[in-house]
């Protein structure tokens, strides 16, 4: 018999928050090949992936990228590492979402593989008010989709595994958690298919 879901868990990029990749450098009104060369320094750097771990701060990140680059690519890089969140863009219905799961009762909570600056602009996220806690990557020297960093939120917070249902965007993540023992739905950016998964978990949430 399945258990009752109380407590509903969400990732942040791409399921809270818009993270384009290929957006946020877009933004800087740069060539193809200066982009192609952020692209690969910077989101695909060991510097980004250190960040996440919480092995070194965003500013440390930053000054490590450029060292390697020409400067006139060195404030594009800080603005990307340091800047990405301005503007913060959500995730078409997820506030209301989180609003009213909250209205009807559960739990909700935040597991993000982030940097230590998650929470300057984490605030600034909507609906991040109503959020009952969370368990940030940096925070704890762990990543999705290890098993430390479900753990770690379950009993940060007394939350029973089988009581959650995780929301992410990448499978992976989802089967990490499930392999905790919680339920759980791949976001793909529709919020009404989400909603279909949530209520086939038995999850009181509107159409």
């Amino acid at each position: 018999m399945q258990s009752e879901i109380k407590d509903v868990v969400f990732d942040m990029g791409q399921v809270l928050i818009r993270f384009d990749r290929e957006e946020i450098i877009g933004r800087l009104g740069l060539g193809p090949e200066d982009e192609k060369t952020l692209m690969r320094e910077v989101f695909l750097s060991k510097e980004w992936e250190l960040m996440d771990w919480g092995d070194i701060t965003d500013e440390q990140a930053a000054e490590s990228i450029c060292a390697r680059l020409p400067a006139r690519l060195h404030e594009p890089v800080r603005r990307i590492v340091l800047h990405w969140d301005e503007p913060i863009e959500p995730m078409p219905g997820m506030a209301e979402l989180v609003a009213e799961l909250k209205e009807a009762g559960y739990g909700v909570y935040l597991l993000s593989t982030a940097s230590h600056r998650q929470p300057k602009y984490w605030p600034r996220v909507p609906g991040a008010e109503l959020f009952d806690g969370g368990v940030v990557s940096a925070g704890i020297g762990y990543v999705k989709p290890e098993r430390q960093m479900y753990e770690t939120l379950l009993e940060r917070y007394g939350l029973k595994a089988e009581e959650c249902f995780f929301i992410d965007d990448t499978p992976l993540n989802v089967v990490g958690a499930m392999r905790c023992g919680m339920d759980g739905a791949i976001f793909h950016g529709d919020v009404a298919e989400l909603r279909l998964h949530m209520r086939e978990s038995g999850i009181k949430v509107r159409a």
